[in-house]
């Protein structure tokens, strides 16, 4: 039996290939500067502030534990209060992330006078991962706020290290 393949269906399957070898996860950005990130814990939602109006804004996940401020190492809570960002990791094994710069000095000397560790590494990241992470809870992170790969390259595009970022509960 000789099937022949039409040879359109050839050629877009070829381009289609070719195409999906091209896309990226890194996006370029050339609108109006993000001044500050606003992360809304109750709402669940990350704002991204120009000089003049918001941009974008995002629904978020969390920590595991959610409610409170972040205090130890483990708590599956997400901080509060003022930090920045402070780092990028392209090879995230969320996709991307951007760190935020928890702990502070006071995050740290509370944490010792426990005892305890304030823990490190909270990132606004992608995911979550199939087969790996929780895909039916929102919050579902060990403390990060979470967003879609999609949203993430945005994200990531967009905001730049030194930015700002205010964490409301």
């Amino acid at each position: 039996m000789n099937t022949r393949i039409p040879r359109r269906v050839l050629l877009l399957g070829g381009l289609a290939a070719l195409l999906s070898g091209c896309a990226s996860k890194f996006r370029s950005y050339n609108g109006p500067e993000v001044t500050r990130l606003r992360m809304y814990k109750a709402q669940r939602l990350l704002v991204l502030d120009g000089a003049d109006d918001v941009l974008r804004t995002y629904p978020i996940g969390l920590g595991f534990a959610p409610e409170g401020h972040k205090q130890f190492e483990g708590d599956g809570r997400t901080p509060e209060g003022s930090y920045a960002i402070d780092r990028r990791n392209p090879d995230s094994l969320f996709h991307l992330s951007i760190g935020i710069s928890y702990p502070n000095e006071a995050d740290i000397a509370f944490a010792e006078a426990q005892g305890r560790s304030p823990g490190k590494d909270i990132f606004i990241h992608g995911g979550p991962r199939r087969g790996i992470d929780p895909v039916n809870v929102r919050d579902w992170t060990a403390g990060c706020i979470s967003v879609t790969d999609r949203q993430i390259e945005e994200i990531y595009a967009m905001v730049r290290d030194g930015t700002p970022i205010d964490i409301y509960a």
